[in-house]
């Protein structure tokens, strides 16, 4: 038998996660993707972010951008089709499921996927779970970021978020050392 302790102490510690619950025709949600690019860019592996579902009712378009965002991920490049449409969320407000799928296009991703993917509803499911989850922990506005067990709320304002983050990572990042 093996002893658990030695097991434990060779294997790396998994990373900390940052999930970021956003509407993806939220224009704060847009705003916070600088944030996040430069959190991505600081922490590389180090730091776990996840883009959680959290689609608005008053955004029409959401729902389907969420499934269509979960579908890019299926085929290899979900964060390049989320910093896509995230720049683009006036034109998804005006134009709609048609163009997730042409976006899909433009970024050589299979479009025919994606059309197909949003007629017979496979991501729905992943996506209903994401936003219950949400809701237990008292998500209400977009972006809201949760790490450490620690949420901090985007859609009121964003002034000093990404360095409250960065404190929290910093100070997790600093405890996996430790260990």
């Amino acid at each position: 038998m093996s002893d658990s302790s030695s097991d434990r102490s060779t294997a790396p510690a998994p990373a900390p996660a940052l999930e970021v619950w956003c509407d993806l025709q939220c224009p704060d949600c847009r705003t916070a993707l600088d944030d996040l690019r430069a959190l991505r860019a600081r922490y590389g592996e180090r730091l776990e972010v996840r883009l959680r579902h959290f689609p608005l009712e008053k955004n029409k378009h959401a729902f389907a951008a969420a499934q269509a965002a979960e579908e890019a991920w299926e085929q290899g490049r979900g964060w390049p089709y989320v910093e896509a449409l995230l720049g683009r969320v006036e034109e998804l407000g005006r134009r709609g499921e048609p163009f997730l799928v042409e976006l899909a296009r433009e970024l050589d991703l299979d479009a025919e996927e994606f059309d197909t993917a949003l007629i017979d509803g496979r991501h729905i499911l992943f996506v209903d779970a994401d936003q219950a989850e949400g809701k237990a922990i008292g998500v209400t506005g977009t972006p809201t970021y949760v790490i450490g067990g620690e949420r901090l709320d985007g859609g009121k304002s964003q002034e000093g978020l990404r360095e409250r983050i960065e404190g929290i990572a910093d100070r997790l990042l600093a405890g996996q050392q430790e260990h």
